[in-house]
């Protein structure tokens, strides 16, 4: 599987979250204080030094007030507008994945 650290797709998505967080008009300093992170840490990820793996992208997108479920529709979006693929799940046992993805959605959007 290649790397996407430095894809378009990747470019993307780091730009939706920094224009999220300023949205919200908050500095980096804001989002790691209410993160429990240094400012580094914030600079780090919207430049794409540093990858946040899913609890993490969840938690940081709490702290901005947006919706897991949101973020991620409108991350798609965006990518199909572009060209890019749907994000989808792929399981070789036809659709668990996606039934897991689903609970877990539902989790989330209940909170």
């Amino acid at each position: 599987m290649a790397k996407t650290l430095h894809t378009r797709h990747n470019k993307i998505f780091l730009k939706m979250l920094r224009e999220l967080r300023e949205s919200r008009g908050l500095r980096q300093t804001d989002l790691a204080d209410l993160l429990g992170h240094s400012q580094a840490t914030v600079s780090n990820v919207e430049r794409g030094e540093r990858r946040l793996d899913v609890i993490e992208l969840r938690d940081w997108l709490d702290a901005l007030n947006e919706k897991f479920a949101d973020f991620t529709s409108k991350l798609d979006d965006e990518l199909l507008r572009l060209g890019g693929p749907r994000l989808r799940i792929v399981h070789p046992k036809g659709n668990r994945a996606r039934h897991v993805l689903s609970q877990m959605l539902r989790v989330v959007r209940s909170k």
